[in-house]
C-alpha cells in the first residue's frame, strides 16, 4: 500500500490542468469520461474490498484518477489502456507509484490468463476495478466471465441502465438475457449510483457501480453452457412473445412444436409463460431437458 503522494488526480482543477498540459482531446469513439471526485473513487475501492496482499485490475484508466487511488489500497495494480496518447501522461502522474504497471492494448484482444499470470501470479485475491467505457461494457464484462479467470470481483462503473439490467430479477422490466448470463458466474449487486454531474466531459446519462462476486462455480449445473445460453437468448428475442413462439421462431422450427411443449410440460414450465418470468434455475431444467431430448447440442 502506497502512502498518499502530492494533490489527487480527481478533481476538477487537476483534470482540467493535466489535459491542458498535454493538449488532450476526448474521444467520444473511446468513451472517454474522466471522474472527477475522490469519494465515489474511494466508495469503489471499498467495494472491491481491496488491500496489500490483493491485486487490481483496470481497464481504460485514463489520465489515472483512479489507478492512483487503487495505487494507494493495492499490493499491485495492472491498468490497461488503449489509447496510445494517455501513456505519456499516466507515465507522469503515475510516477510516484511503483506498484502500478500500464499495459498498453484493448482488453478484448489481450489474453488475460497469461497477463495474470505473467504479472499478478504472486496474489490469490484479485479483482478488475475499473470506470468501463459504456460502448463496450457488455463485451468487456462477458469477457471478463466467459474466460473464468481468476478474479474474486468485478466491481466497475458502467451505464446505469445496464448495471439494472445485470442486477434485475425474473419478472422485472430489466430481466432479460444479460441478467442471466452475469447472475450464471457472479451474485450480482449495484452499488451505487453516480450522477453524470462528476465526469469531465459530462455523460449524457447517470453512471452506477455493479459488484460481482464472482461464484466458485456457476449458479446452476447445466449439460452444456454453449446450449443453456443459445436457449436464453431464444427466449428473450421477442420480449412480448410467449416462450412456446420465441423458442420454435429463434431456436426450433414450427414443425416441432408439439415437442417444444412437451419438452416444457416434462419440466413444469407453462409454454404460454414469457421468458423474462423464467429463473436461473428453470433455464437450467429446460437446457437439460432439451439437450436429453436430443433437440439441442
Amino acid at each position: 500500500m502506497m502512502e498518499q503522494t502530492g494533490k489527487d488526480i480527481a478533481t476538477p482543477s487537476r483534470t482540467r490542468d493535466i489535459v491542458e498540459k498535454h493538449g488532450f482531446s476526448f474521444k467520444k469513439s473511446l468513451g472517454q469520461n474522466f471522474l472527477t471526485d475522490t469519494n465515489i473513487l474511494h466508495n469503489i475501492i471499498d467495494a472491491a474490498d481491496l488491500s496489500e496482499e490483493s491485486a487490481a485490475i483496470e481497464i481504460g484508466p485514463g489520465i489515472g484518477a483512479l489507478t492512483e487511488q487503487l495505487g494507494r489500497r493495492a499490493g499491485k495494480v495492472v491498468a490497461i489502456e488503449i489509447d496510445q496518447r494517455l501513456l505519456p501522461i499516466l507515465a507522469e502522474t503515475l510516477a510516484p507509484y511503483p506498484n502500478i504497471e500500464v499495459v498498453h492494448g484493448d482488453v478484448l484482444e489481450l489474453n488475460l490468463h497469461k497477463l495474470i499470470e505473467e504479472k499478478l501470479s504472486g496474489f490469490k485475491e484479485i479483482s478488475v476495478v475499473a470506470n468501463l467505457p459504456y460502448y463496450v461494457t457488455t463485451a468487456i464484462l462477458m469477457k471478463l466471465l466467459e474466460e473464468r479467470l481468476p478474479l474474486s470481483s468485478i466491481v466497475v462503473m458502467i451505464q446505469k441502465e445496464v448495471a439494472d439490467r445485470i442486477a434485475a430479477k425474473p419478472g422485472s422490466k430489466d430481466y432479460g438475457s444479460l441478467s442471466v448470463a452475469a447472475q450464471f458466474y457472479a451474485e450480482a449487486q449495484v452499488a451505487m449510483i453516480v450522477p453524470a454531474s462528476v465526469f469531465i466531459p459530462r455523460p449524457n446519462v447517470d453512471s452506477a457501480v455493479i459488484k460481482l462476486k464472482i461464484r466458485d462455480k456457476p449458479a446452476v449445473d447445466v449439460l452444456d453452457e454453449a446450449c443453456f445460453f443459445r436457449l436464453v437468448r431464444a427466449s428473450f428475442a421477442q420480449r412480448r412473445k410467449t416462450l412456446l413462439n420465441n423458442l420454435q421462431n429463434n431456436l426450433f422450427t414450427k414443425d416441432q412444436k408439439e415437442q417444444i411443449i412437451q419438452v416444457l410440460e416434462q419440466v413444469g414450465i407453462d409454454p404460454a409463460r414469457r421468458g423474462e418470468t423464467l429463473g436461473l434455475d428453470e433455464y437450467a431444467a429446460l437446457t437439460n431437458a432439451f439437450i436429453r431430448a436430443k433437440m439441442l447440442q
